[in-house]
């Protein structure tokens, strides 16, 4: 993938470089010159470029200068640690501290966490965040914390609303997805998602995309758009449907027994400082996201709008929100309509 990191390409990185260079290179594992008493690692799989690397940095630094030293946290963008499933299991075994998740990859591990990417329930960001900051995100953190290893912090960060890019053909109503080789991340909700539009959706970690879309395993993907700038992929794709089909967010996952390693007092520090981040991301985000247009239009990526009734209307009489509703349980469901409206 030849997202670049400085002068440097990733995939260069990557052959010739040790995790630990690799890291020291993008300049966001910090180096103290006195040993910090607490070192943790936290990772994530986007570009440096990305407002969740610049607050994740911002955030490194106000925990250090806060602890007055006593904690340093070593920040691991771009995949460097592994695939987003690579990742996962590495938290769970405590050899990662920290590590930002999509709800709906996290799925495989916790189904709950999916619920909040059901394909366009949240009609706008006025419903997302009192539900992620409400009972619905609660519901899915005693999830995660009952069935893993892992806790969440309370405030989810954002990665916005995913689009679809394909070099094929604009897509405006759902029936132009029909047979379209689509990469979806590692999760059974997208993947059913995209075979009730008639597509025909592989799961691939986001560390291939770019290599996948160049040499055309696939048509196209979908992501939101700061993510289709950052990772450069207007460069392998020639169309951009505004479908708006999915939010999505990253919960900001720890290990419980390396967190719980702190000190109460530290513990509260951190987790103030980490949610203070995650809020200031979300605003980054969404202005990031609104402001992408135009500059890709620029680099020769076609936008169209899509029809989202066309959409609704498919999933409907494809049965998937019954069927997603049966999965998750009338509970869990009623906690989602309470701020989406009725869907099934």
């Amino acid at each position: 993938m030849a997202q670049s990191t400085g002068k440097i390409t990733r995939r260069n990185f990557l052959k010739t470089a040790s995790v630990a260079s690799a890291a020291a290179a993008t300049g966001l594992v910090s180096t103290s010159a006195h040993a910090a008493e607490f070192t943790f690692k936290y990772a994530n799989n986007l570009p440096v470029t990305h407002p969740m690397n610049a607050r994740a940095k911002e955030m490194a630094a106000a925990i250090a200068e806060q602890s007055k030293g006593r904690i340093e946290l070593q920040l691991y963008p771009n995949n460097q640690l592994g695939t987003d499933t690579d990742m996962l299991s590495q938290v769970r075994a405590g050899a990662i501290d920290f590590f930002t998740l999509s709800p709906l990859i996290l799925g495989t591990l916790v189904p709950a966490a999916q619920i909040s990417g059901i394909g366009f329930a949240f009609k706008d960001y006025s419903q997302v965040w009192p539900a992620m900051d409400g009972e619905l995100g609660a519901h899915v953190r005693k999830q995660i914390e009952a069935r893993s290893t892992l806790f969440a912090f309370e405030k989810i960060w954002d990665n916005g609303y995913r689009q679809i890019t394909n070099s094929t053909k604009p897509i405006k109503v759902a029936e132009d997805l029909k047979g379209m080789k689509l990469r979806v991340p590692p999760s059974p909700l997208w993947t059913s998602m995209f075979k009730a539009f008639d597509a025909a959706p592989t799961s691939i970690n986001f560390a291939e995309v770019y290599s996948a879309l160049q040499t055309k395993i696939v048509e196209g993907q979908e992501n939101p758009m700061a993510i289709i700038s950052t990772a450069k992929l207007y460069e392998v794709q020639k169309y951009c449907s505004i479908t708006n089909h999915m939010w999505d967010g990253f919960w900001f996952l720890g290990n419980k027994k390396s967190f719980e390693r702190l000190p109460k007092d530290l513990q509260e520090l951190m987790t103030r400082i980490i949610n203070e981040a995650g809020v200031n991301q979300r605003a980054d985000v969404r202005k990031l996201n609104d402001s992408l247009v135009d500059e890709m239009k620029g680099k020769g990526l076609a936008f169209n709008n899509a029809d989202a009734d066309s959409f609704r209307a498919k999933l409907r009489a494809a049965g998937f929100y019954a069927e997603w509703k049966k999965k998750f349980g009338d509970e869990p469901w009623a906690l989602l309509e309470k701020y989406t409206g009725k869907l099934a």
